[in-house]
This record gives C-alpha cells, sequence and structure tokens, in this order.
C-alpha cells in the first residue's frame, strides 16, 4: 500500500509489496495524445478527441494552442479541437512548455513557417534538453529561428520565414526522434509543389515514435512515402478524421506489467495492445524474455510472475519502458544489460546517471556507460529514500522496488503528474494483503 502524510506529501513511503493482481485502465498516450492535438490543429476542420491525456505535458499543448488562438473545448467525454489548417489566428505569442519534449519539438517546426513571430521556452530542464538538430533542419528549409541562450536549446525566438524553396533538408536522427516527428508533421503545410524529401542522419533511435506520427498523419489524411531513412512528403492539407479515440499510454503499462512479474500477479493493463501503434508495446515480449507469463488481446495485456531472468537487450526503441525493466533486473538472476539508452542523457533528467544513483541506493551493483546500464541480480533490496529528479519515470519505477519487501520511500512523488496524475492510488489498488504463512507468491 501507499502512505501518504498530506494531500501532496514531500516524501511518500510506498509499503512493502507481498502481492499484486487486478486490472488497471491506463491513461491516455502522452506521444499519441500531444500529436492528436496538434494535428487537430493543422487541420481546417474539427476535431473530437476521446481518451486523452490529463495530465502536465498536454496541459502545456493545450494552452500552447489556445494561446495561439485555437478554440480547444473540453467536454465531458471527449476535447473538441477547432482546427485552424495550420494558419494560427495569433500571429505574436510566447508559450511556455514546461518540460514536455512532445509539445517543444513538434510546436517548434509548425511555427517556423506560420508567418508569425513567437517565442518559446520551459522549465529550466527544458533549457538544457537539446533541439539544435531541429533548428538547423528548419533554418536550411528557410526558416528564421534564433536561439536567445545557449546554441543548440530553448528559449527560441522565430520570427516570420520565407516560403520553402529547396526541395530537400537533411536532419539528425540520433538524439531525439522528436525531431523526425516534428519535422515530418510540418511538411505537408510547408512542403514546394515538387515535394520534400528529408534525409534522416545518422541512426534513427526510437524509430517506433516515427512510425506513430505517420500513423496519426495517415490518420489526418496524409500518406508519406518512405524508403529506409529517407520519407518524402508532398504538400497536401490535413483532413481531420471527425472523431480519433487516444490509446491507453504504453509506456505507463510498463509499470503494472512489470509489478505483474515480480509479484506473480496476475496484473491486466486495458487500453493498448496487440493492435497498438505504440513502440513500447514491445516491453511485454521483453518481459516475456525474462520469463513472465504474457498474454496480449487487441487492447489489453496481462502480465503473470515467474521465476525471472537476466538479459541482454537492446532497448534503443523502447528507450522509456527500458526504465521499468532496470527494475525488474533487480529480481532477476543474472547480469542484465540494457544498451541503446543514449536518449536517457537528454531526457527529464540525466537517466542514466540517476537510475545508477538510485539502484545503487537500493543495494544493487550497478555499472553504466554512455548508452548502457548494466544491473547484477537478484538483489537483496534495501529501504531507500529516492530522488525523483523531477522526473515522473524514476518515481513511476522505483516505487515496484517495494516488491523486494521494504519500504520504498518517493521524494516529490507529486512529479508523476506529468503524465500518470493518480499513479500512486493505482498502484496501492492492486496491492493485496500478505498471504498466509508458509503460501508463496504463486
Amino acid at each position: 500500500m501507499v502512505s501518504e502524510g498530506s494531500p501532496s506529501p514531500a516524501v511518500l513511503t510506498v509499503s512493502p509489496i507481498a502481492r499484486a493482481a487486478g486490472e488497471v485502465r491506463l491513461p491516455g498516450s502522452k506521444s499519441i495524445s500531444n500529436r492528436a492535438l496538434l494535428l487537430a490543429a493543422l487541420s481546417p476542420q474539427p476535431t473530437e478527441l476521446t481518451g486523452l491525456l490529463e495530465a502536465d505535458d498536454t496541459r502545456v499543448m493545450i494552452e500552447a494552442l489556445r494561446t495561439l488562438g485555437v478554440d480547444v473545448e473540453d467536454g465531458p467525454d471527449c476535447t473538441l479541437v477547432a482546427g485552424c489548417g495550420g494558419r494560427f489566428p495569433r500571429a505574436q505569442a510566447g508559450l511556455f512548455l514546461g518540460n514536455a519534449g512532445t509539445a517543444m519539438r513538434p510546436l517548434a517546426a509548425a511555427l517556423a513557417f506560420s508567418g508569425g513571430s513567437y517565442r518559446l521556452d520551459g522549465v529550466a530542464r527544458m533549457r538544457e534538453r537539446p533541439i539544435g538538430d531541429l533548428v538547423e533542419a528548419l533554418n536550411a528549409l528557410g526558416a528564421r529561428i534564433g536561439f536567445e541562450g545557449e546554441a543548440g536549446f530553448p528559449p527560441l525566438r522565430i520570427e516570420p520565414a520565407n516560403a520553402v524553396t529547396t526541395d530537400r533538408v537533411a536532419i539528425g536522427g540520433s538524439v531525439s526522434s522528436q525531431f523526425v516527428s516534428g519535422l515530418l508533421m510540418a511538411a505537408p503545410l510547408i512542403a514546394p509543389p515538387s515535394g520534400l524529401r528529408i534525409d534522416v542522419q545518422g541512426r534513427l533511435i526510437s524509430e517506433p515514435y516515427v512510425q506513430m506520427t505517420l500513423a496519426l498523419m495517415a490518420r489526418f489524411g496524409v500518406q508519406v512515402d518512405r524508403q529506409a531513412s529517407q520519407f518524402r512528403v508532398n504538400p497536401s492539407p490535413y483532413r481531420s478524421p471527425g472523431r480519433l479515440a487516444v490509446e491507453g499510454d504504453a509506456s505507463s503499462a510498463s509499470y503494472f506489467l512489470a509489478l505483474g512479474a515480480i509479484t506473480g500477479g496476475p496484473v491486466r493493463v486495458t487500453g493498448v495492445g496487440s493492435d497498438s501503434i505504440q513502440g513500447d508495446v514491445a516491453f511485454a515480449r521483453l518481459l516475456q524474455d525474462m520469463g513472465a507469463q504474457i498474454t496480449l488481446g487487441p487492447d489489453w495485456i496481462e502480465a503473470r510472475g515467474a521465476k525471472l531472468r537476466a538479459v541482454h537487450a537492446d532497448c534503443t526503441e523502447i528507450p522509456d519502458a527500458a526504465m521499468t525493466a532496470a527494475i525488474v533486473a533487480l529480481f532477476a538472476r543474472g547480469t542484465t544489460r540494457l544498451r541503446g539508452i543514449a536518449s536517457w542523457r537528454v531526457k527529464e533528467t540525466d537517466r542514466i546517471a540517476a537510475v545508477a544513483t538510485e539502484l545503487r541506493k537500493l543495494g544493487a551493483a550497478v555499472q553504466s556507460g554512455d548508452d548502457w546500464i548494466q544491473i547484477e541480480g537478484p538483489c537483496a533490496v534495501h529501504e531507500a529514500w529516492i530522488d525523483t529528479y523531477d522526473d515522473h519515470r524514476i518515481a513511476m519505477c522505483f516505487a515496484l522496488a517495494a516488491a523486494g519487501g521494504v519500504p520504498i520511500h518517493v521524494r516529490d512523488p507529486g512529479c508523476v503528474a506529468k503524465t500518470f496524475p493518480n499513479y500512486f492510488s493505482e498502484l496501492a489498488r492492486l496491492c493485496l494483503p500478505s498471504p498466509p504463512r508458509g503460501e508463496g507468491r504463486g
């Protein structure tokens, strides 16, 4: 169970978890929600969005759109976005985007050729998160985007640009897939008559997120031709699908699936499954590789525990869910090595450093490098006070360590509001009373 000292405690204690089972309806996907909000705004027709995530990252996107003059109405069952066809009613605005990369990067691209003057900024950590590759690509197309502080990082100053005249641009893909997604979503509205070719340089990390972007663009009437690392986008207006249902968040699913794998379960998540367009559903396969029993339906996944074993896994395509795997490694026999996680360093915090530090507090033997982390298991988990670094995923992941039979004290638990405001109450609801003496976890 979870105990709170006040409505917004500075420290939240997760009591030892002996058993957990049940079903969780996931909040809407952050990545789909913010893409859908922007694409709805870029369409000339209104769009009804159902299942939209209600959390900090979507709130800053909605407020940014409203500041730009886009009418966004919250209803009891859906959010109605009155599209503006990419012609934002307000030609001058300052936007505060918190620490939401899924708002900062796509909005920078969408506003670059909108004919207005805009300033984009966020919290202190956002000013440390790179955006230089995207800005370089947009400026190569004729945009006028400048850095007010350190080159390559927000805050950004956007001034009116000329029409795009070139039909080809290169963009780096090795730092963040959000750069590519942002450019792709803006491309149909800015491409010259001959179309725009986008060449991704270097390895494209988190590729499933780009596939998600392409799938959502298709839902809004725009098809993109792709050949390996080359994308061809023709000039085309977006067309609203009328109504779009947002999937549950596959990254958030990872915590509960891991809980089922560690404690025995079964734990089922609903809202995401085999029909999902999100890459993080692959976390279920990683759990399976670690020995968990996984069952999937079109919009649900269930996890049951078994003897867990270590894995060596390339997590390039599931960097967010890979953080959860680092916690599961505490309960797996052998040495787990997760690689392809260089993007952790430019997220809400330097996640490689943070995860390694907090795992050591739990008593784990940990090694790490530029794009990998290694954990020895199984670990006799120690009671610990976990620093969260204002990073929602640190808080959610490390709460699961209470399945090691000790209290886990999570500092600044309110940071989960970024994507999952009621995470801790859902976690507490799944926790069952300890089994009678002599009964195992099953």
